[in-house]
C-alpha cells in the first residue's frame, strides 16, 4: 500500500502529547492523519489532517472515527475495546490489537498474564473492592508494607499508593484492585521493543528512570542506563520474552525493576510511544515516535541505537499552581549545551500535570545527567 502523499488515512485515538510527537512523524512522510479526543484543545488538534471530537470510551465514537481510516492506532490505553474488536472483524487494521488492549488496559489481569507466559513480576493479590483487603491482613493474607494499584483507569502516578498502615487504605477508592508485594529495588529500568506486521523484531537501549517521590512520576530518563552489561541483556530479553507473548504490532514499552540480587521484574507494560522514550528524538537514530509507524505501517524497521548520550527531564505543572500556563526560565536552559525543550501545547497547568519534557544530549552521560540537573532546578512550570 502507498502511505506516502497518497489518500490512505491513519488514525489515532487520542490527541495528546503523544500524539502531537507522532504527527510530527506524519508531516514528515506526508501521512494523512485522523484524531480523536474529547477535548477541543487537545495538543493535536493544530497538527492533524483532521480533528475529530468524542469520547474515547464510548463504542459509537470509536466505531464511527475508525470506520473512516485505514489503520487504527492510539496514544492511550483507555479507549473503547469493543468497539476496536467490530472494527477488526471488518477488516480495518488496529495496532495494538483488541486482545493486547483488553488484557493491558486492567492491571489484574496484566499480572496474571505474566504469571501465566512464566514472565517474571512481582508477587501480588488481586481484590474486587479495596474495602476486602482488610480483612485479608486480619487473617494473614496479606501482610504490610505492600503496593496498592487500582486496576483500571490509572495514569501518571494516580491509582497507586504505597500502604504502610492500615490508615492508608482510608482514602483509597472502594474499586477492582491489586496488593502487590513492595519491592526493594535498585533501579527502575525500562526497554522500548518496536515489532512490525511481518515480524522485524528490534530493541532500543535499556533506560533507567529516576521518580518524583510524592507524584509516582518519572522525573528524570537515562540512556542509556548506568547498569552492567549483564543485567542490560537480562532486561532486552524479558523485554522480548514479553513481546512475544503479546505478539504485538508497534511498540510495547516493558517498565522493569532491576532488584538488590539483580533479578529483574516485569512492572508492567505500554502498547504505545511511552514516556521512557522521548529521549529518541534527539539522542537516537530514530525516534521511538517514528519507529512505531514503521511498525504500524509493516514498514522496515530503523536503526534504534543511540547516537550520543541522552538523559530526559519531564516539565510537570509545579504546586500551588493551576491555571493559564507559564514557563518561567525556558530562556535560561536555552544557554545550556545540548538541551531541547519540547512544549506540549497543554494551555493550562495544574500541579504534577505533564506540560512537556526537555532532552538534554551529551557524548558524556554523566554530563548530560548534570545538566538535567540544572534544567531541573531552573525552569519552572508556573500559572500567571
Amino acid at each position: 500500500m502507498n502511505y506516502f502523499s497518497s489518500n490512505f488515512k491513519l488514525g489515532i485515538l487520542g490527541g495528546g502529547q503523544l500524539g502531537k510527537m507522532l504527527l510530527y512523524n506524519t508531516r514528515k512522510f506526508d501521512i494523512y492523519t485522523c484524531v480523536l479526543d474529547p477535548s477541543n484543545e487537545a495538543p493535536c488538534k493544530i497538527a492533524s489532517d483532521e480533528f475529530h471530537l468524542g469520547d474515547l470510551m464510548n463504542y459509537d465514537a470509536v466505531y464511527n472515527f475508525g470506520k473512516q481510516v485505514d489503520v487504527l492506532t492510539i496514544e492511550i490505553e483507555n479507549v473503547n475495546v469493543d468497539a476496536l474488536e467490530a472494527l477488526e472483524n471488518e477488516g480495518v487494521k488496529v495496532f495494538p490489537a483488541s486482545k493486547t488492549l483488553r488484557t493491558i488496559q486492567n492491571k489484574a489481569t496484566q499480572k496474571l498474564f505474566y504469571v501465566d507466559n512464566d514472565l517474571p513480576t512481582a508477587p501480588f493479590s488481586r481484590f474486587a473492592y479495596t474495602s476486602e483487603i482488610k480483612e485479608a491482613i486480619s487473617n494473614g493474607g496479606l501482610t504490610l508494607p505492600f503496593v496498592w494499584k487500582s486496576a483500571q483507569f490509572g495514569y501518571d502516578g494516580t491509582g497507586v499508593k504505597i500502604v504502610k498502615a492500615l490508615d492508608d487504605l482510608v482514602e483509597l477508592p472502594n474499586v477492582e484492585c491489586i496488593a502487590e508485594t513492595l519491592v526493594p529495588f535498585k533501579n527502575e529500568l525500562a526497554v522500548i521493543v518496536s515489532r512490525n506486521a511481518s515480524g522485524e523484531t528490534k530493541t532500543f537501549p535499556v533506560v533507567e528512570m529516576e521518580f518524583h517521590p510524592e507524584a509516582n512520576q518519572v522525573e528524570y530518563v537515562i540512556c542509556p542506563a548506568r547498569i552492567p552489561d549483564h543485567v542490560a541483556k537480562k532486561a532486552t530479553e524479558i523485554a522480548l520474552k514479553t513481546s512475544k507473548a503479546f505478539n504485538h504490532t508497534g511498540l510495547l514499552a516493558v517498565e522493569m525493576f532491576q532488584t538488590q540480587d539483580d533479578d529483574i521484574l516485569i512492572n508492567e507494560v505500554a502498547p504505545r510511544p511511552h514516556n521512557s522514550g522521548h529521549q529518541t528524538i534527539e539522542a537516537s537514530y530514530t525516534s521511538q515516535f517514528e519507529q512505531h509507524l514503521r511498525a504500524i505501517l509493516d514498514l522496515p524497521l530503523g536503526r534504534t541505537d543511540n547516537k550520543v548520550g541522552g538523559v530526559m527531564v519531564n516539565l510537570v505543572g509545579a504546586e500551588g499552581h493551576t491555571g493559564q500556563v507559564v514557563y518561567e526560565n525556558i530562556e535560561t536552559i536555552m544557554t545550556m549545551d545540548g538541551v531541547t525543550p519540547h512544549i506540549y501545547g497543554k494551555k493550562q497547568t495544574r500541579p504534577f500535570r505533564k506540560m512537556g519534557h526537555v532532552t538534554i544530549v551529551n557524548e558524556d552521560l554523566n554530563k548530560a545527567r548534570e545538566i538535567a540537573e540544572n534544567v531541573k532546578k531552573s525552569i519552572k512550570v508556573i500559572s500567571k
